[in-house]
C-alpha cells in the first residue's frame, strides 16, 4: 500500500511539474512579478491536498478546512486532464509546428471537461432494479434504498448531506442500506457541522442498517460508531439483523479489520430457508458469494473510479466493479457512489442512488408474521 502511495504521489507530483515547466514557456514574456506570483500559487494549489490530508485530525476553522480540501481535490483532477490534453496538442504540434497556443487549448478543454464532470456529480441517477427472491418472506415486495460512499466530511458538507436526504426520502424506501464509507477522512468536520441532524430525517419504517468502510477506519472506527449512535443508523460490524418480513442483513466488517469473520463465519448463524442480504463495503471474491448461498449482496467502494480513464482501471481490477448483475445464484449489485471522495466531478461515471424492488418466490403463500 505505501508503495502504491508513492507511485500516485510521484506520478502527481511529475505531472505538475510538467504543466508548471509549459506554463512558464507560455508565460515567456510576462514580468517577473507575474511569473513569480502565479508560481507561488500553482504550487499552492498543487500541494494544498497534500496538507489538507495530513491535517485532517487538526482543529482548524472549518471554512479554512473546506477550502483547502476542495481547491486541492480539485487540482487533483485538474492535473490528470491538463496533462493529457497537454500531451495531446504538444503531439499535435509536432505535425503543426505553427500552432503557438496548446497550452490556453488544453486549460479551455480542461475546463470545460471540469464543469460538465461537476454538473453529472451534482445531479444523481436514480437506478430502479427489479429482483424476485427464490425464497419466501412476509408481503409482497419492499423497496430498498442502497447507499454507498457519501462521505461526509469537508467535500461532501451539510448542505449536500441535506440534499441526499431529501433525495432519498423523496423515494419512499422501506428500507435503507448503507454499504460503507459514509464518512470520509475524519469525523471532526462531520461533528462541527452537526451532520447528525441531516441524518436523523432519514426515514425507513423497516430500518437503517450501515457496514463501515475503509474510511470510517481512516476516521478511525471507534469515532464513527460513537457517532453514529446519535442517528437513527444501525452499524452491523460482522453481525445480523434479522427483520420481522423474515430478511436476514448480514453485516461484514471492513477488509481494513484483519480479524473480521470469514462468510461462512456468519452465514452458520442464519436460516438458510429464508432471504440472506449481505453487505460488504468492498466487492472482492464475488464468486466464493454466489457459491455460498447468498441472495443479494449489496457492495461499493469503487466509485468506478469517478472519473475516466481511472474507470478503466477499476473494471480491470474487480469482477464486478459497477451495477447490478444476476449472477448464477446471487444477485449483486456494486454501488459507484451517491457522492464520492475528493474532487468533485464525475466524468465517464455517475454517481446513483439505487433503488432496489425485491418479491418473494412467486409461488409463495406469504409468510405469516409468527414464523
Amino acid at each position: 500500500m505505501k508503495m502504491f502511495f508513492l507511485i500516485i504521489l510521484g506520478a502527481y507530483l511529475g505531472g505538475n511539474i510538467y504543466i508548471y515547466i509549459r506554463l512558464m514557456q507560455t508565460l515567456s514574456g510576462a514580468s517577473s512579478f507575474l511569473r513569480i506570483l502565479l508560481s507561488l500559487l500553482f504550487w499552492a494549489l498543487a500541494l494544498m491536498l497534500l496538507a489538507s490530508m495530513l491535517m485532517r485530525d487538526v482543529q482548524i476553522p472549518t471554512t479554512i478546512a473546506k477550502t483547502m480540501f476542495n481547491l486541492g481535490s480539485i487540482w487533483m483532477v485538474f492535473t490528470l486532464y491538463m496533462v493529457l490534453a497537454l500531451i495531446v496538442f504538444d503531439c499535435a504540434k509536432i505535425f503543426v509546428p505553427t500552432m503557438r497556443w496548446g497550452f490556453l487549448y488544453a486549460l479551455g478543454l480542461t475546463t470545460v471537461l471540469l464543469i460538465y464532470g461537476y454538473y453529472n456529480y451534482r445531479h444523481p441517477r436514480i437506478e430502479q432494479i427489479d429482483i424476485t427472491l427464490d425464497k419466501p418472506f412476509y408481503g409482497r415486495e419492499i423497496r430498498i434504498a442502497a447507499i454507498s460512499d457519501i462521505h461526509l466530511g469537508n467535500g461532501t458538507d451539510k448542505a449536500a448531506l441535506n440534499r441526499y436526504v431529501k433525495l432519498i426520502n423523496s423515494q419512499n424506501p422501506d428500507l435503507i442500506l448503507i454499504s460503507g464509507d459514509l464518512i470520509d477522512n475524519s469525523i471532526i468536520p462531520v461533528k462541527q457541522q452537526q451532520m447528525e441532524e441531516e441524518l436523523r430525517e432519514l426515514h425507513a419504517p423497516m430500518g437503517i442498517y450501515m457496514v463501515p468502510g475503509n474510511h470510517e477506519y481512516i476516521s478511525r472506527i471507534e469515532q464513527c460508531e460513537a457517532f453514529l449512535q446519535k442517528t437513527p443508523i444501525t452499524l452491523l460490524r460482522d453481525s445480523i439483523a434479522t427483520l420481522s418480513c423474515g430478511i436476514q442483513i448480514v453485516g461484514r466488517d471492513d477488509r481494513h479489520n484483519r480479524r473480521r469473520k470469514s462468510l461462512e463465519e456468519l452465514l452458520d448463524r442464519v436460516n438458510s430457508t429464508k432471504p440472506i442480504i449481505v453487505l460488504d463495503h468492498q466487492p472482492y471474491n464475488l464468486a466464493e458469494v454466489d457459491a455460498a448461498g447468498v441472495d443479494i449482496q449489496l457492495s461499493g467502494h469503487t466509485h468506478r473510479g469517478q472519473v475516466w480513464p481511472l474507470s478503466l482501471l477499476t473494471d480491470y481490477i474487480y469482477e464486478q466493479s459497477h451495477g447490478y448483475r444476476k449472477w448464477q445464484n446471487t444477485h449483486i449489485y456494486v454501488s459507484t457512489g451517491l457522492s464520492l471522495w475528493g474532487p468533485p466531478f464525475r466524468i465517464g461515471t455517475n454517481s446513483e442512488l439505487a433503488i432496489i424492488t425485491i418479491k418473494p418466490a412467486q409461488n409463495n403463500n406469504f409468510l405469516q408474521k409468527n414464523n
